[in-house]
């Protein structure tokens, strides 16, 4: 082969290699995913503007530069298929690469929103018959995420297998390693969130099925009942989770309106333990000091982010009166007093709980001091439906 011809084969290998973006399997969620999805406050009504808005918060807020970085469109965002199979976006996102590169401009990541059945939660077209040619458009217009939610696919593994529930679960496996693998054709590194409610113990496999992110429950809403629930049922599961691959008990409310600031700190402070991902659900642009306070909690937020990657579990629980605790790679361990009750009540717990003894230095993450030197245990009134939160170090 002569030199010229040398040349132009390498220069075709390099564009192409280009072309193809980075490789999929660069390593994705290597802490705790962070940043802000539309649902929980816009729901069906976002549009492409809201989005753009939120994109504009993160940054002036300064969440962006606490570690929330994806932006996340969850669903109605489709419009239809046309003969070629194509999906388009719906009038309200006119532009949906253009959006993307927005988001990109910022600094931030952009997330998507489909599912395997035919059609998503709120009836918009999903990728049943078209993983790939999806996944291809996803990556063509710069995605970073991508959010898989069961729904009408749970129709379609019953109605292909009634009555068997082991032949349903192979079918909704099959159903998101198919995206996949799909995902991983496109070359581009696309963090992927499996959204299938916890069915079929998904923290077991949805490691295998190339999930970064897995929801173990269902939807959480903006009330303490339905917050603490789904919270505090995640005992037992610390054992699933590591880099890359975390359990998911669906996004932060902090803000929304329905909880108080104390309920808040503790969803905040218990998902922190709990190394879950930080997806914030709240009109950015309506923001008060105080949800400003929680969402950005630097020391909390470490405690989640920390490169450990363990995730922390129940230690002692007593009617509604619990002690997490959660390990950290400097040696340290962050711990947390919850009270699930109305009212205040006075707390304590031993440094025999975790294993340790005293002396120990402990520093309040929510009242950003230290709290002096623990030589056996520790007592803090806790107020109503809320927590302290501890940083323990050995001097």
């Amino acid at each position: 082969m002569k030199y010229g011809s040398i040349f132009a084969f390498l220069l075709i290998a390099v564009c192409s290699a280009a072309a193809q973006g980075p490789k999929q399997n660069a390593p994705l969620a290597q802490t705790p995913p962070m940043g802000w999805n539309s649902w929980n406050h816009f729901r069906r009504n976002v549009t492409q503007a809201d989005v753009r808005a939120a994109a504009d918060e993160l940054v002036s807020s300064g969440m962006r530069d606490a570690g929330y970085v994806y932006v996340n469109i969850d669903g109605s965002w489709q419009g239809e298929r046309d003969a070629n199979g194509v999906l388009h976006p719906n009038s309200k996102f006119p532009d949906m690469k253009g959006l993307a590169d927005y988001i990109h401009s910022k600094g931030l990541k952009f997330g998507i929103y489909s599912g395997p059945g035919p059609l998503t939660c709120g009836g918009d077209v999903a990728s049943l018959g078209h993983e790939q040619q999806d996944a291809a458009m996803f990556a063509s217009w710069g995605a970073d995420f991508l959010k898989y939610d069961l729904c009408s696919y749970g129709k379609v593994m019953l109605e292909s297998a009634p009555n068997d529930m082991h032949k349903q679960n192979e079918m909704m496996r099959q159903a998101y390693e198919k995206m996949h693998q799909a995902l991983l054709k496109t070359g581009r590194p696309i963090l992927y969130s499996l959204c299938q409610y916890g069915r079929d113990y998904v923290w077991k496999w949805g490691a295998q099925a190339g999930g970064n992110m897995w929801r173990t429950t269902h939807d959480i809403a903006d009330d303490y009942l339905s917050y603490s629930d789904i919270g505090f049922s995640q005992a037992g599961l610390s054992k699933y989770a590591s880099p890359g691959h975390w359990n998911d008990p669906d996004m932060l409310e902090v803000g929304n309106g329905g909880m108080t600031a104390d309920e808040y700190r503790q969803q905040m402070s218990l998902w922190s333990i709990l190394a879950a991902p930080l997806i914030a659900g709240n009109d950015l642009t309506k923001m008060t000091d105080v949800t400003k306070s929680i969402l950005m909690n630097r020391e909390v937020i470490a405690v989640d982010q920390d490169p450990l990657g363990k995730q922390g579990d129940r230690v002692w629980a007593q009617g509604q009166l619990e002690f997490w605790s959660k390990p950290l790679k400097d040696g340290s361990i962050a711990v947390a007093l919850f009270n699930r009750l109305k009212n205040p009540i006075r707390m304590t717990f031993h440094l025999s709980d975790i294993g340790w003894t005293g002396p120990v230095e402990a520093r309040d993450l929510w009242k950003h001091e230290d709290v002096g030197t623990i030589q056996d245990a520790y007592s803090a009134a806790v107020p109503g439906r809320g927590v302290v939160m501890l940083l323990l170090k050995r001097p």
